[in-house]
């Protein structure tokens, strides 16, 4: 029996299977959006124990059953036996095939899940899903391969055949698609994708993530995003036109690092274009900020996960993150934590490298997150998290939707991947250009899905 919108509208939270869970950051942010995880699957045992040690008194009163498993193992109908019906799929497949960092073999790696997260959706049929991975997947050279990951999840019920080709799946499913107009069939999906900066959404981090999101088509409902709530504009305005920041902080002038030829240009910019009144919104936090109130981690002290590390320096391409500006995106490291990258560069020319508790504060996890395992696992397991703020954003972008908050009734559903009219082409490109933020400017570039 085919469910209606209201169906998902009597439910207090929308509940959740987890893939690829790692250390908890995406099912953190989606519970601040009102989400509810039934079951959380990931492989990496010392990941497991880091969500039993922070789940087990969970205020749920049935908390996340976890699941030690590979999913190519994962029966969803037995699954779905033991924890019961599920609103959503959500996840973060592996982000090494397609990570300038992890050699990005693509379609070729076997870290590669997106077929299991597709098997997932086929099996489960749930309400609507949400997978997120790293900027990479937008390459051109992986670009045929990431519209076969749209048009699978588009159609799951058009599987691929045994011994099949992907290139030869992916032909029936663009036949699919040019012959198929916009329709209500439960077997399909509406799906929308966006990258997103974390920054621009209160992580301490410049961290670009693709967010691929699918509404079962039944409930006419087209993927939404939510728009950026802070600004390197902002951030500007208050360190270098009212100096509101450096008053927050309590720093000296004289302690003050030496402004950016960009940033004078840009503060001049905006005292011209706002006058006395700050740009709207919040600014964007920054490494000063998210650290806010941790003691020296060189002194002896009782926060969690807070241990020193010794013999931080640059080297070039690794040059740490500025104190005063967003984190360089944290990475996890082939074997654990790497050198460079996961590094503070104050304002005197000194460098040391994050503690995982200050790790976990980029990553906008809680002082009482707890990360088991050595240091280099710890650290592992906070870069290849996903930003808590983040994912909270965008849950609470999907949440507003799927409880008829957000579509307007005379709101026309204009379908993805179906190239018919001028009018489809032009919302086409609108909805699936790719925003890509720099310092001072907004860039955008297409990566046309039309077949």
């Amino acid at each position: 029996m085919t469910e209606s919108k209201s169906d998902i509208l009597k439910s207090a939270k929308l509940t959740t299977i987890e893939l690829f869970a790692r250390a908890g950051g995406l099912a953190l942010g989606l519970k601040s959006a009102g989400f509810r995880c039934r079951a959380a699957l990931e492989f990496n045992k010392l990941a497991c124990d880091t969500l039993r040690a922070n789940w087990q008194n969970d205020d749920e009163s049935r908390s996340p059953l976890i699941y030690e498993t590979d999913v190519r193992n994962v029966d969803y109908c037995l699954l779905r036996e033991w924890v019961g019906e599920i609103d959503g799929v959500v996840g973060g497949p592996p982000c090494q095939p397609f990570s300038a960092g992890g050699v990005a073999r693509g379609k070729n790696d076997a870290r590669n899940m997106f077929p299991e997260a597709v098997r997932a959706v086929s099996e489960l049929r749930p309400k609507f899903f949400l997978f997120e991975n790293v900027k990479g997947l937008l390459r051109e050279s992986f670009s045929d391969y990431f519209r076969y990951i749209v048009l699978q999840l588009t159609y799951p019920a058009l599987c691929d055949r045994e011994g099949e080709d992907w290139r030869e799946h992916f032909k029936r499913l663009r036949h699919k698609a040019q012959k198929e107009s916009a329709s209500d069939d439960p077997t399909t999906y509406r799906v929308g994708y966006r990258l997103l900066d974390a920054a621009d959404y209160g992580a301490p981090q410049r961290r670009f993530r693709v967010f691929i999101v699918g509404i079962r088509s039944d409930f006419r409902l087209t993927p939404e995003f939510p728009n950026p709530t802070c600004s390197s504009d902002k951030k500007i305005w208050d360190q270098w036109v009212s100096g509101e920041y450096w008053d927050e902080h309590k720093v000296a002038i004289k302690a003050r690092p030496e402004i950016t030829r960009t940033a004078k240009k840009r503060a001049a910019e905006l005292r011209r274009q706002y006058g006395l009144f700050p740009p709207p919104g919040a600014r964007w936090a920054t490494v000063r900020d998210a650290l806010r109130g941790l003691p020296d981690p060189r002194m002896r002290n009782d926060v969690l996960n807070h241990e020193y590390r010794p013999g931080a320096r640059p080297y070039p391409g690794h040059t740490g993150s500025a104190y005063d500006e967003p984190s360089k995106a944290l990475k996890a490291g082939v074997h654990g934590a790497p050198g460079g990258e996961n590094m503070i560069a104050f304002p005197n020319g000194l460098y040391r490298y994050y503690t995982p508790r200050e790790a976990a504060r980029i990553q906008s996890f809680p002082d009482s997150y707890v990360f088991c395992g050595p240091t280099s696992e710890t650290m592992r397991q906070i870069g290849n998290a996903v930003p808590v703020k983040l994912a909270e954003s965008v849950g609470n972008s999907l949440s507003r939707q799927l409880r008829g908050r957000v579509m307007s009734k005379d709101k026309q559903f204009v379908p993805a991947l179906i190239p018919f009219s001028p009018l489809v082409r032009k919302n086409l490109d609108e909805n699936l250009s790719v925003c890509i933020a720099t310092r001072n400017k907004m860039e955008f570039s297409g990566l046309s899905l039309l077949v």
